[in-house]
């Protein structure tokens, strides 16, 4: 059988594997924007939160993955909602950091006069910082998506679903196709993401 009719008769389940993992990456990533950026912004009112926040997302980024699961397995069980945690700790870092290396690269001068304005600082933080860090923070969103894509395979190993299963399926099996399934479409995943991201940051700037 060649690779190709090799595929086909599984066609049903990579469509199934790749939207689970698909949704497994979207929550992670939400929930690591919602997070990474608000730690992100909270951070550049204090230097030393900046170093210990920035240094705790370096040393989660430097857990390797089956470590990181075999740590959270005893508290959150074996599933998704483990999946989901270890992903967005791995996303953390590019998204606080370049949110708080985009906001302090902002010209104080800038945040002065909107002060001398009378503009308040949550005004401030939605007309001015945010808006002008977008595309360092939208890069930082990216990377982190990319990067857990690819992550996410190993979310597996803990019933978390995903693209994984065809992976770790071939190793045990000696089977060179699945493999290749898995490694294809956990790249073509990420190139879609990214795509998708690029043109929704195009859209949003221009809005702005």
């Amino acid at each position: 059988m060649s690779f190709w009719e090799f595929f086909i008769t599984r066609l049903d389940r990579v469509w199934a594997l790749t939207l689970e993992h698909a949704w497994l990456i979207l929550v992670a990533v939400a929930i690591a924007i919602a997070v990474g950026v608000l730690v992100g912004v909270l951070i550049t009112y204090s230097r030393p939160a900046a170093h210990g926040a920035l240094y705790f997302c370096q040393v989660m980024m430097t857990v390797p993955s089956l470590a990181m699961l075999g740590l959270l397995l005893p508290l959150f069980g074996i599933g998704f909602t483990t999946g989901v945690i270890a992903l967005t700790l791995y996303s953390l870092l590019p998204i606080v950091r370049n949110t708080y290396l985009g906001i302090r690269e902002i010209n104080p001068a800038v945040i002065e006069a909107a002060r001398g304005m009378g503009m308040r600082e949550l005004s401030i933080l939605r007309r001015i910082k945010l808006p002008m860090a977008f595309s360092v923070i939208m890069a930082g969103i990216r990377t982190a998506t990319v990067m857990v894509v690819g992550i996410g395979a190993i979310a597996y190993c803990i019933g978390a679903g995903g693209l994984g299963e065809f992976i770790f399926r071939g190793i045990s099996q000696y089977n060179k196709d699945l493999i290749v399934i898995g490694a294809v479409c956990i790249s073509l995943l990420a190139i879609l993401a990214d795509f998708l991201l690029k043109r929704t940051e195009k859209r949003l700037s221009f809005r702005s």
